[in-house]
């Protein structure tokens, strides 16, 4: 029986889901099957972009954790495509490579001052609160007010993270250095600007409800806002997400305000038009216009312009895929080009061998089960495509290990992860919490290679 020896570039759940899938495909071969992760530890996003107080949603975790130790595939963490293992490497030992290294950079925004001194991506922010290895331990919290542009779920974690009375975030598996960074902010006023109105969101009912739970957080939005066009009322109708974000709206603007410590502002119809600065280049506030509805389901300015103080921009207006060496990349969109999962060159036509799947692949759209339909697709192509697959020099599968140890790569496999994340819980077993996670890559790299 054909055997099929293939490469994943990514360890997230995209990654995770496309070898699941396959393995449980109906197929007439057999398979064997890499994870690669540059990272030391698996899960991508899941770990490293969900704020450490959504338990629930980490509960993904679970699943993913199911299929790594089925035992059907091997995991390489600490290895950088690129360098550690190249494409060339790859078609030497691989029938084929299915990336999924999803989008992790922060999507740009255009306008003047965005670069100053006290202006963050969110992406960079989040991977930090969630300890992520590769940004630095400390982050300058020295803002007293802060504006974050966006009206996405990831806005509304960095809006909630920044607000958050620090010891409201302790049962969690919040880094002490974060806990740390977080009690000495000087916060009290978290602006949060979105372009169109408060229908029109990009954030789910679990994620605003959540904000409003907030112990000793005043809730400030505008009445302005509220009223609504003919297009927002057919939403709140015919939309059930938009119909509980509607009551959730309607609950806050009945509450007293003025009480708490801190506040979190929602501003709609607001475009932003430039990030202010002092003399030595430092954000000073934020300039943006209103914007109204324009009939026809988006927006169109009104020529009034604002201003708030702040001292602290953060932009979560979405996130971006990184090129990849020797791999088609589509500048303008931050994804991988293909058709359906199927890796398209620069005539166009089809790559042969290469896949790709996830984030990479579609852009930065979508929640898990998006992931798992958009894996499926594909694999689909992955296996009727046996024709083009690569034709390996050397498909041993000692042969990768062989390759890596030689290079002196100091890799992690699935039973390194096994004792990282034994180590991690119990160091939050003392406290209470599930686990406390390590931080330091190479911390990281010794528990896991023991």
């Amino acid at each position: 029986m054909t055997k099929l020896r293939l490469a994943i570039v990514g360890a997230g759940p995209a990654g995770i889901y496309a070898a699941d899938i396959l393995l449980k495909h109906e197929r007439s071969f057999d398979v064997s099957i890499d994870l690669f992760e540059q990272l030391p530890a698996p899960y991508g996003l899941v770990r490293y972009g969900v704020a450490p107080d959504h338990p629930r949603i980490k509960g993904i975790i679970n699943a993913l954790r199911e299929v790594l130790d089925s035992g059907d595939i091997r995991i390489f963490g600490n290895v950088h495509y690129g360098t550690d293992i190249t494409l060339d490497d790859l078609r030497r030992h691989y029938h084929a490579v299915i990336f999924s290294t999803g989008a992790i950079r922060d999507a740009a925004l255009d306008i003047p001052g965005i670069d100053a001194l006290g202006s963050y991506g969110a992406a960079d922010f989040v991977s930090w609160y969630d300890g992520h290895p590769d940004v630095p331990r400390e982050w300058p919290l020295e803002a007293s007010s802060v504006a974050v542009i966006g009206n996405g779920n990831v806005a509304l974690d960095v809006a909630r993270v920044l607000a958050k009375h620090p010891e409201d975030l302790l049962p969690t598996e919040i880094p002490d250095n974060v806990y740390q960074g977080l009690v000495a902010s000087p916060v009290t006023d978290v602006h949060v600007f979105g372009r169109r109105g408060p229908m029109q969101v990009k954030f789910t009912p679990l994620e605003l409800r959540e904000l409003g739970e907030l112990r000793d957080v005043d809730m400030i939005v505008h009445e302005e806002d509220f009223d609504y066009d003919e297009a927002s009322r057919r939403a709140i109708e015919t939309n059930k997400q938009i119909t509980v974000i509607d009551r959730i709206f309607t609950q806050w603007r009945a509450r007293e305000t003025g009480t708490a410590s801190r506040r979190l502002h929602l501003h709609f119809y607001a475009k932003p038009l430039e990030v202010l600065t002092d003399a030595e280049g430092r954000v000073a506030g934020f300039r943006y216009e209103r914007t109204r509805p324009d009939g026809h389901g988006g927006v169109e300015g009104t020529g009034e312009i604002r201003e708030v103080a702040v001292q602290s921009v953060y932009r979560a207006v979405g996130y971006f895929g990184s090129p990849l060496d020797g791999i088609p990349f589509d500048e303008r969109h931050g994804v991988i080009p293909n058709h359906e999962g199927q890796v398209l060159g620069d005539d166009n036509q089809k790559v042969p061998g290469v896949y790709a799947t996830g984030w990479i692949k579609r852009g930065p759209v979508g929640l898990i089960g998006h992931t798992k339909s958009d894996a499926m697709e594909t694999i689909q192509h992955l296996v009727t495509d046996q024709a083009s697959w690569w034709n390996p020099s050397d498909p041993d599968e000692q042969s990768v290990v062989d390759l890596l140890d030689g290079r002196g790569v100091l890799y992690t496999n699935l039973d390194g992860w096994h004792r990282l994340d034994a180590h991690e819980q119990a160091l939050g077993a003392p406290q209470g919490r599930e686990r406390v996670k390590v931080v330091p890559r190479d911390e990281m790299i010794r528990i896991s290679r023991d």
